[in-house]
């Protein structure tokens, strides 16, 4: 069963977006709207000797003004390379040349690691990091050998932590392994490991396998002492195979943790034979990469709690045209939202996987763009439950047509309208903004409302509000 909401939402001056119901109480005419990510352009494609089909992107950085890209290299035949990249804006990206590993030829390379096992790499943000320490290396092994694309290994696993302070030379923190897991296909593929501001305490997002490819929960003060791995509810939703889950604090909601999991649907082949002639999939140990097809969905789930929230089970990224992306193992998002302009975010997403033409591409969405409560024409209403702010003054990320408006109404526990603060003392919000303070009669600034609890009630018009905060 999903979650009850509390009585009262204790808000804050914290940030709130629509991807779930937490705030809503009654939608009249409006419905929450999943809005459909756009494709930029390419990040990166496997044009090296090194990279192969197998390639797949493992997370996005940034960090002090840089962005960091860590992906896995793999040729069929080949060793399993931890690779990089980098870039200033987050959408010209290049590979350096690094003499940490050389070609066959002895040039440089942009491999980190050669012969590594599937790995994870998070931003330490945790207060009293050491400075060389600040970016997480975690590699995973099984009691025999170290975990490998083609084996995950079905027994217990170990967890290695190494550390690095410039994001490309790492050490090992400790010589014993960090954390230990006996569940089912524990860690094959791509893991999350973060530092929890809202929960002051480091969080972890694993795979795991029971009947279904899933999603466990941990949690550590220190990297060293773990909590037993609980496994994540998705409320009353049917269960899906969710390969990856790329689960991260939002950058401007911290407390708000989104999912972008790739949706995994075994022996749902969707290439035809004739189209598979031309597309050159690659086979490996066995394994073919055309029988199944996947895309990636939108989740969420919030600080301290083991519930995934899925208010919308369409794809979030399709496959799209080409047969190419319809194969095995492909439209895998990397981890990681980072802003790349004054109103847009950016995520990254693995296509054309076992391909020569594989590649990490670029799509953006407006700043908190992912859902919003929208309006038609004919206008409709949203009322909140009751909420518990700090601030004097209301700011809302939202969107209208020419002829569309959004007016806000503050209610106290009984549904009245404050005095001043009714709908017809709003300023109809017209335009386009990712901040804009709403504003009663003129002004934005409201009476001393801090710790009593009150309502909103939204009056919509061929729009979209995104999300909003108290200020």
């Amino acid at each position: 069963m999903a979650e009850q909401p509390p009585a009262v939402v204790e808000l804050g001056n914290r940030r709130e977006l629509f991807v779930d119901h937490l705030l809503i109480d009654a939608l009249d005419g409006v419905r929450l709207k999943l809005h459909e990510p756009r494709p930029a352009e390419v990040a990166l494609c496997a044009d090296q000797p090194w990279d192969g089909p197998f390639n797949a992107g493992h997370c996005v950085l940034h960090d002090q003004g840089l962005f960091r890209m860590y992906y896995r290299a793999l040729q069929v035949d080949g060793p399993v390379c931890l690779c990089y990249a980098e870039s200033e804006d987050g959408i010209s990206w290049r590979r350096p040349a690094l003499d940490l590993v050389r070609d066959e030829q002895g040039r440089p390379t942009n491999i980190l690691l050669r012969d590594t096992p599937n790995f994870d790499l998070f931003l330490d943000t945790c207060p009293g990091t050491p400075a060389d320490e600040r970016i997480k290396l975690v590699q995973y092994f099984s009691g025999r050998h170290s975990l490998t694309p083609y084996d995950a290994g079905k027994g217990g696993k170990q967890v290695y932590l190494s550390g690095s302070g410039d994001g490309i030379h790492f050490r090992r923190l400790a010589e014993e392994p960090v954390l230990h897991c006996d569940l089912p296909n524990a860690f094959d593929s791509s893991n999350v490991f973060f530092w929890s501001a809202a929960e002051g305490q480091y969080v972890g997002y694993f795979r795991f396998m029971d009947d279904w490819r899933s999603v466990a929960r941990i949690t550590s003060p220190d990297l060293r002492r773990w909590s037993a791995p609980e496994p994540m509810t998705y409320g009353d939703t049917p269960r899906e195979h969710l390969y990856t889950n790329a689960t991260t604090p939002y950058f401007r909601a911290p407390h708000l943790y989104l999912a972008l999991p790739a949706r995994f649907l075994p022996d749902r082949r969707v290439v035809s034979d004739e189209e598979l002639a031309g597309l050159q999939v690659a086979t490996a140990q066995g394994h073919v990469y055309y029988n199944d097809c996947s895309e990636a969905v939108l989740m969420s789930t919030r600080a301290g709690t083991a519930c995934y929230q899925r208010t919308f089970l369409e794809g979030f990224v399709r496959p799209g045209p080409g047969a190419g992306n319809w194969v095995s193992r492909t439209n895998y998002p990397l981890t990681g939202i980072v802003q790349t302009g004054p109103e847009e975010l950016s995520f990254y997403v693995s296509r054309e996987y076992a391909q020569p033409t594989w590649h990490i591409r670029r799509y953006t969405l407006r700043l908190d763009g992912f859902v919003s409560v929208n309006a038609p024409y004919g206008g409709g209403e949203l009322c909140t439950r009751l909420l518990r702010f700090a601030g004097s003054r209301l700011e809302l990320n939202y969107a209208t047509g020419a002829a569309g408006q959004v007016r806000v109404e503050v209610q106290d526990e009984t549904g009245r309208p404050l005095p001043g603060l009714g709908l017809e003392d709003c300023d109809p919000l017209i335009g386009d903004h990712c901040a804009r303070q709403v504003c009663w009669r003129g002004s934005p600034q409201l009476p001393p409302l801090t710790g009593k609890a009150v309502r909103l009630r939204f009056s919509l018009q061929d729009a979209d509000l995104y999300s909003l905060r108290f200020c």
